[in-house]
């Protein structure tokens, strides 16, 4: 049987979902020389003496300017070190999450199904995504450094004293959410439903529903702010871009959905570029994929299910608190459920006084109409049914596990 629900998909269909890092392109660089006069010495000396030692082509008189160096690590798989033949030496290093992956699951002995740069199947689903989660700086720095210490290096043993050591910064990453199908159709319904139902997701009114940014009223930039459907062949995508980022959403291989947000600018997040801010990247990234996720299946499947409905409808007791139900039939919990579920409360939470505006407004009355132990109780209401959460240390809520 075919499921027409998107949330019947995610709920019954979905075999494996995993979350990680997937392809990664950094900058190594020497933060002191990067300056127009940094370095004036050095650059003389290194370039007078040809410290890298780099092939040059005599017969055709032609100086290599770049080389690169494609390596499979024990621990990394497959990756690449670009070199630049002249000062400062700055190179690039691109890597994939997923093959770091690969290669620990197979040193543990874990049994695992590959799907291209993804898993398509492992028996320790759990210990999959610890190791997803393991991919940290610190083990993306180790990597190069030990790959620097068996490479040519363009600096002596005294520049590097000096201070003349490369850095990482990120250029690139992508944080990927894999979720793997239990027959590929169900992927063809999932776009289907989805792409129908979700045309404007990247507006820029509600942008911030899926990157909790706020769009600037007077844009002084060309920046993208929108969504594009793309057909090639029988594959379709979805793309969401924000500024120099976006989210693709796509059918991989025909087994799986694969949900990516890709950071092209650190800066757009008001988050910096050295690799030592991948937490904070990744917490972007992958809250990006969830809320999209997220926003699909609210979007179309708005029904609630019979349990949650005479779930809600039923009074509720937590402890010794106690709260009445939220019956479908009263005109004020329509007011009051309308009010919650306005989605530009949902990223960054919402104070008692925006639900006291929204209600009155709602009910077409003045905010101070509404006293502030009604609210309080109506908060109350709310979040022992499970549909919001107090935020911890602060007068904020947000939507709750129920909702």
């Amino acid at each position: 049987m075919i499921p027409h629900s998107v949330a019947e998909i995610v709920k019954r269909h979905m075999r494996l979902t995993v979350e990680g890092i997937d392809r990664m392109y950094l900058n190594v660089y020497v933060p002191g020389l990067q300056g127009e006069h940094a370095g004036v010495p050095h650059r003389a000396a290194a370039q007078s003496e040809n410290r890298a030692d780099l092939p040059v082509d005599r017969a055709a008189q032609a100086i290599v300017n770049n080389y690169y160096i494609y390596a499979v690590g024990r621990d990394f798989g497959p990756f690449f070190l670009k070199f630049c033949s002249y000062f400062p030496f700055n190179a690039k290093l691109c890597l994939n999450g997923h093959e770091y992956a690969k290669r620990q699951l197979a040193q543990e002995g874990i049994d695992f199904e590959a799907l291209d740069n993804g898993i398509l199947s492992c028996v320790r689903p759990k210990r999959l995504q610890a190791i997803c989660d393991g991919l940290s700086a610190e083990k993306i720095d180790a990597l190069l450094r030990k790959w620097l210490r068996l490479l040519p290096h363009p600096f002596t043993t005294a520049d590097r004293k000096a201070g003349y050591r490369y850095d990482i910064s990120i250029l690139q990453a992508e944080f990927s959410t894999t979720q793997v199908l239990d027959r590929p159709v169900h992927g063809r319904v999932f776009f289907e439903q989805v792409i129908r139902e979700n045309l404007d997701l990247g507006r820029p009114e509600e942008i911030k529903l899926i990157f909790d940014r706020r769009m600037p009223r007077k844009r002084r930039t060309r920046d993208r702010f929108c969504t594009r459907v793309v057909t090639c062949d029988v594959t379709l995508s979805l793309n969401i871009h924000y500024k120099n980022s976006r989210i693709k959403q796509y059918h991989k291989e025909n087994r799986a959905l694969r949900t990516e947000t890709t950071i092209n600018n650190t800066y757009d997040f008001g988050i910096g570029k050295r690799l030592h801010n991948l937490p904070k990247l990744r917490e972007i990234g992958f809250a990006g994929n969830r809320r999209l996720l997220e926003t699909e299946r609210l979007s179309h499947d708005c029904i609630l299910s019979e349990d949650t409905f005479q779930a809600v409808n039923r009074p509720v007791a937590a402890g010794r608190q106690r709260a009445s139900g939220l019956h479908f039939a009263d005109m004020r919990v329509h007011a009051l459920l309308h009010a919650l579920i306005l989605f530009r409360q949902l990223p960054e939470g919402f104070r008692a006084a925006d639900m006291r505006r929204h209600l009155a407004a709602l009910s077409g009355n003045h905010p101070d109409s509404i006293s502030q132990g009604a609210i309080t109780y109506q908060l109350r209401r709310l979040r022992l049914h499970g549909l919001i959460e107090r935020v911890p240390k602060s007068f904020r809520y947000e939507r709750g596990h129920g909702m």
